[in-house]
C-alpha cells in the first residue's frame, strides 16, 4: 500500500490524516454545516476548543445541567449587527452579553448560554474565529459558560457573514420578585450610567465620523451590578436593559406593563458630549438610540439614594443617575421636563431609527 500524501505539499500522513482547519487564509463552505468530517473538525478546532467546558467534552447534542434551588428564568436573543466589528466591541462579546442581562433583569444568577450560528459561504474562518473567541472570552469574564450549540451554513449571498443565536438560563433565588407590571406612582427611575453609546459606536462608523476620543459601545454583562443592586436595595420593583428604542422604548414598555405615566427630567440624563454631537450630526436623539451594558431601574422613591450608591459603588455604574418618577396617568404615557421649560413626549418610535445595531 502507497503511502498517503498531503495535498498541495507532498508530504508523507499516516492514514486518515485530516489537515487542520486553515483559520488564516481559509473560508467557509458548504460542507462546515453538511454534518460530515469538515464540519465535525470545525467544530473540535474552534468552538470546543475556544468554548471548553465539561458538558461540550461530552460531545452530546445537549447539556444536561443539574436543576438548583429557586425558579428557572430563560432567555434568548437573535444578534445581527453590522458591522460585526467596532469600538469596544464585536457580534461576539455582543451575543454573550445580551442574553446573560436579560437574564440577570429577572433578578437571577445567570448560569449557562447556548449559541447557534448560521455562517455564509465564503465567510473568512479568520473572522469567525475572532468572533468565537471574543465570545468565549466575554463568556469566561462573565462565569457564565457556553455548554452546547449549533451551525449551520448557507449559501453565499443569503447570510450576511455570520449570526449568532443565544439562549440563557438562570435561577432567581426566593424573594426576589421583579417584573415590569411592579412600578408603582411615586417610585424613582434610575440608569446605571451613559446612554446612547452603543448605538452611536455603530452608527459612528458606518458613516466614518470621527470626534477628538473614540466613542465605544457600552457592551458588558450586568449581573455583578444586579446582584450588588438586589442586595443592597431589596424593595427593587423592575430591572429592564434598555438596547433597541433606547430609554425612551424601555420606558414606554414598562409604563405600559404597570398602567402608569413616566416622568424624567432632560437635565438629570447623563449622554456623553461625543454622542450627543453624533446624534445631531446624524438626526438621531439619544434617548432612542440602543444601549448594551446599562440598565434601567425603578424602585421605591425612599430607597432611591441607597440604590444610586449601590450603582455608583460598582465600576459598571459609576455615572449612574436618578433621573425621574413613575406618575398616575390613564394615559400612560413617558414624559419629559426639558432643560429649558414645558413638557415633551416620549413616544414610542414610529420605524426603524436604527437598522442592525444588535
Amino acid at each position: 500500500m502507497s503511502a498517503a500524501r498531503e495535498p498541495g505539499t507532498g508530504a508523507v500522513v499516516r492514514p486518515g490524516y485530516v489537515r487542520p482547519v486553515d483559520f488564516k487564509r481559509g473560508l467557509v463552505d458548504m460542507s462546515h454545516g453538511a454534518g460530515g468530517r469538515a464540519m465535525a473538525q470545525l467544530i473540535d478546532e474552534l468552538f470546543v476548543t475556544c468554548f471548553d467546558n465539561p458538558w461540550l467534552r461530552q460531545a452530546n447534542d445537549h447539556a444536561l445541567l443539574a436543576a438548583p434551588a429557586g425558579r428557572i428564568v430563560i432567555a434568548t436573543d437573535s444578534h445581527v449587527v453590522s458591522p460585526l466589528f467596532f469600538p469596544g466591541g464585536d457580534i461576539g462579546c455582543l451575543s454573550v452579553h445580551g442574553t446573560v442581562n436579560d437574564v440577570a433583569m429577572a433578578g437571577a444568577r445567570p448560569l449557562a448560554l447556548s449559541a447557534g450560528f448560521v455562517l455564509e459561504e465564503g465567510f473568512p474562518l479568520s473572522d469567525l474565529r475572532r468572533i468565537v473567541q471574543s465570545m468565549a472570552g466575554a463568556a469566561r469574564d462573565a462565569g457564565v459558560p457556553i455548554v452546547t450549540g449549533d451551525t449551520k451554513v448557507v449559501e453565499r449571498g443569503k447570510g450576511d457573514g455570520v449570526f449568532i443565536n443565544t439562549t440563557g438560563i438562570g435561577v432567581v433565588p426566593e424573594g426576589i420578585e421583579l417584573s415590569g407590571d411592579r412600578a408603582r406612582p411615586g417610585d424613582a427611575i434610575l440608569v446605571s450610567g451613559t446612554l446612547g453609546d452603543h448605538g452611536v459606536a455603530i452608527m459612528s462608523l458606518r458613516e466614518n465620523l470621527s470626534f477628538e476620543t473614540t466613542i465605544e459601545s457600552d457592551t458588558a454583562a450586568l449581573h455583578g451590578l444586579v446582584a450588588a443592586l438586589i442586595e443592597a436595595v431589596p424593595g427593587v420593583r423592575c430591572l429592564r436593559d434598555p438596547t433597541r428604542g433606547g430609554l425612551a422604548t424601555t420606558l414606554n414598555e414598562l409604563a405600559k406593563q404597570s398602567a402608569v405615566g413616566m416622568v424624567v427630567d432632560e437635565g438629570a440624563l447623563p449622554v456623553r458630549a461625543q454622542v450627543n454631537a453624533a446624534c445631531e450630526l446624524l438626526g438621531l436623539d439619544p434617548l432612542y438610540v440602543a444601549n448594551e451594558g446599562k440598565l434601567v431601574a425603578i424602585v421605591p422613591r425612599e430607597r432611591a439614594q441607597a440604590a444610586l450608591a449601590a450603582l455608583r459603588a460598582h465600576p459598571l455604574g459609576r455615572e449612574a443617575a436618578i433621573i425621574g418618577e413613575v406618575i398616575e396617568d390613564p394615559h400612560h404615557f413617558v414624559q419629559m421636563n426639558p432643560m429649558f421649560g414645558g413638557r415633551r413626549v416620549l413616544d414610542w418610535l414610529s420605524g426603524e431609527q436604527l437598522p442592525r445595531i444588535c
